[in-house]
């Protein structure tokens, strides 16, 4: 299983400090930087900065909105960045939330499954280099996209329900989780997205789970702390679907929080259920719990 980083400064920092952040990550030794896409700076427009500056590690958006982008202008984004960084992009793309679309953007949210199957049939052979020609309900595209040095990124789909893990397993590499627990991800997630693959004839798909994480003797304090910060998380319709298939209250309860042994041994064992990648999303309540949480980590980066 590979640890990734899930940053944070994107939204409420500056680019140079995104550049300082995935800089770290990569110098601690992470396999993956992932930058969310929420309503700060745009993941992949900073992600192509990142990756002049940052060599090495691979870059995932955690993820792009796909409603109100076209797929083969989000092909032709995808394929620029890949050409400034070096081929190392990993799109992560999701429906984000009804509210989100229809509320604050005045968009349809309707039929979503239908949306990402059409959509992936669009972007998942725009991805590779390929013509497209599709005749959908909602895209009808004819063509394609020459980015000069582009070159093929993988996709992973944010995808909770039984349908959307299906589509995942069909049409794109994996899938990119958060919210969804241990016991969610094992008896639920990866056997969906596995035999979807595997009855699709499909490669073994990725699966990458995001879960907040801090070392820290305050295990009561970082449990409040959690409570406080992914509060959001807990209300929106399809994040609570998945806390209440684990049984969490919220999102406070699936949060990896202990000594940096506890803290470890959880995250080593979900690589027994099938996760392929963990992405760390570290809350820290000081300096130490970020330090003690960095080294922990970096015990299953070796």
């Amino acid at each position: 299983m590979r640890i990734g980083y899930f940053g944070g400064t994107i939204n409420d920092g500056t680019i140079e400090e995104v550049i300082a952040e995935a800089r770290d990550a990569e110098a601690s030794g992470y396999s993956s930087y992932w930058a969310p896409q929420i309503f700060g700076h745009d993941a992949l427009t900073v992600l192509a900065i990142v990756g002049r500056e940052v060599p090495r590690i691979e870059l995932g958006t955690s993820v792009v909105p796909t409603y109100p982008r076209h797929p083969m202008a989000l092909a032709q984004q995808c394929l620029t960045v890949n050409a400034s960084t070096g081929g190392r992009l990993c799109l992560g793309i999701g429906l984000s939330h009804q509210i989100v679309i229809e509320q604050m953007m005045g968009m349809s949210f309707d039929k979503p499954v239908r949306h990402m199957r059409e959509y992936l049939d669009v972007l998942g052979p725009m991805s590779r280099g390929e013509t497209v020609h599709a005749d959908g309900e909602v895209y009808r595209v004819h063509g394609a996209v020459n980015v000069n040095g582009g070159s093929p990124f993988p996709i992973v789909v944010a995808a909770l329900g039984p349908q959307m893990l299906k589509v995942a397993a069909e049409r794109a590499d994996g899938t990119i989780t958060w919210c969804t627990g241990p016991k969610t991800l094992g008896e639920h997630t990866i056997p969906t997205i596995v035999a979807a693959a595997e009855a699709a004839d499909r490669p073994a798909p990725r699966v990458v789970a995001a879960l907040p994480v801090c070392v820290t003797s305050e295990v009561a304090a970082a449990h409040e702390r959690a409570a406080e910060v992914f509060a959001i998380y807990g209300q929106l319709p399809s994040y609570r679907a998945m806390l209440d298939r684990e049984g969490a209250a919220g999102p406070a309860d699936i949060a990896i929080v202990g000594s940096a042994e506890e803290v470890v041994d959880r995250v080593g064992a979900l690589a027994g259920i099938g996760v392929t990648d963990f992405a760390a999303v570290s809350f820290p309540g000081s300096p130490d719990e970020a330090h003690d949480t960095r080294d922990a980590l970096a015990a299953l980066i070796g």
